[in-house]
């Protein structure tokens, strides 16, 4: 089939260009680069960091040439808010399954909550969640963990610059996190609930920050589509 004439109003876009998408809740970080090159007509896209579906917030998605900085962009520290339900586990670590294991948290206080931030703040241990897209043996061990199977994962040195709790309004609290790359917000969760010893899931999640780009600098899908649907029809009218 014979490929359409790419728009020259489309060509800032081959040349390279960074987006800040705020990625709204459901879709997959694949579901808004597949959206930018439908809509761009760029085959070169890419994002600098995935988004679970169940999490909103700022993906940097890079076209053209400056697919090249995506690895620099993926370097780059994090910024978090959400929320945590506390007294129960799943096994996706979030709400993409079923909470089980559900335990009393009527022991638990703000002063047990605060205490348990300090023993996750600063250069940490964690180990990935099963359902993730981390490869072993060549495959993502998300596929293994829909059959029921278990695969060993290693601990991988992470670094939690701040962990603050927001708000108490159990069993949800409500946090604050600055980490490394590579730091899964799911795993902090199960690991925080453990070490109160009633469990938790991660149930709310939003990405606010990546380096010094902010989410509240980023664009709505919806509005994305709008613009680059206004260049190309200006172009028409120009040509016409």
């Amino acid at each position: 089939m014979k490929q359409r004439p790419l728009p020259a109003a489309m060509l800032p876009y081959l040349e390279g260009k960074v987006l800040l998408i705020d990625k709204p809740l459901q879709w997959t970080s694949f579901d808004i680069v597949r959206k930018v090159r439908n809509l761009t007509r760029i085959t070169k896209v890419g994002h600098a960091g995935t988004l679970d579906p169940l999490a909103t917030g700022l993906l940097i998605v890079c076209t053209g040439k400056f697919t090249k900085k995506i690895s620099e962009y993926m370097g780059m520290e994090k910024e978090y808010t959400g929320t945590f339900t506390m007294g129960a586990t799943t096994p996706t670590y979030d709400l993409e399954s079923t909470p089980e294991n559900i335990k009393d948290i009527s022991g638990i206080t703000e002063d047990t909550i605060h205490d348990a931030c300090k023993q996750f703040t600063g250069e940490i241990l964690q180990v990935p969640p099963q359902h993730s897209a981390i490869k072993k043996d060549g495959k993502p061990v998300y596929l293994s963990a829909r059959k029921g199977i278990e695969v060993i994962l290693e601990p991988r040195p992470v670094t939690i610059y701040s962990f603050e709790i927001e708000k108490i309004d159990l069993p949800v609290v409500h946090f604050r996190v600055i980490c490394s790359t590579g730091t899964y917000i799911r795993s902090l969760a199960n690991d925080f609930g453990a070490a109160l010893g009633v469990g938790a899931y991660m149930s709310s999640l939003r990405r606010t920050r990546i380096g010094m780009f902010q989410a509240t600098d980023a664009m709505q899908m919806d509005d994305f589509a709008n613009e680059v649907q206004k260049l190309v029809l200006s172009e028409g009218e120009t040509n016409s």
